[in-house]
């Protein structure tokens, strides 16, 4: 291991290490996601911007941490710190490792302004032109490995925050709804936090 592969193991052994790490895992029914994402494809196309999932998600989390602050927090020194602003990482693959760059006070931004700014982290990280600053003073991490075909996964944690949130693949399957069997749309999510 060396460079970037060595930088994230490194930091992979001291999460693992250092904090009581456990992995709660859900599914949850997205079909109206699954519909909002749909219905904003016309309305983003004059911005040349296909909705993801992704991009929704970023957006509920952002909201959901707002009233949560125990999760956008960080542990340092066994202290822990609340945080003022929602600064959400967003993990994303490169060729030597994994990187995540931070779209700041996400709770704060509209929709499209949070799938902009994903867009534009992405194809700078392509082309190796985030700087530090991108990386930095997230509060809380997504990582998606949808992509992948995966439902569930156990992520790990990225210190100093205290929580990372895992996030599955889309699949449809029939599930129970006001006493009817119908086909929903499901995501499974993997909250990894330090139990401490």
């Amino acid at each position: 291991l060396r460079g970037m592969r060595k930088t994230i193991a490194d930091r992979m052994m001291l999460s693992v290490q250092s904090k009581a790490q456990v992995t709660l895992t859900t599914e949850v029914d997205v079909t109206g996601l699954v519909r909002l994402r749909e219905g904003l494809l016309s309305q983003w196309r004059p911005h040349r911007i296909r909705p993801l999932d992704l991009d929704l998600v970023v957006k509920a989390t952002a909201a959901v941490l707002r009233g949560n602050p125990r999760l956008n927090a960080t542990l340092v020194d066994e202290q822990v710190r609340t945080m003022r602003d929602v600064n959400v990482g967003v993990a994303m693959a490169v060729p030597d490792g994994l990187i995540v760059p931070v779209i700041r006070k996400a709770d704060e931004k509209d929709l499209l302004s949070i799938a902009r700014e994903i867009r534009e982290m992405a194809d700078r990280s392509r082309k190796g032109e985030l700087s530090v600053d991108d990386m930095t003073d997230a509060t809380f991490t997504i990582t998606s490995l949808a992509g992948y075909g995966i439902d569930a996964f156990t992520p790990i944690i990225d210190p100093p925050q205290v929580a990372i949130l895992g996030v599955g693949r889309i699949v449809e399957k029939p599930a129970v709804s006001e006493g009817e069997v119908v086909v929903r749309s499901l995501m499974s999510l993997s909250l990894t936090f330090d139990h401490r």
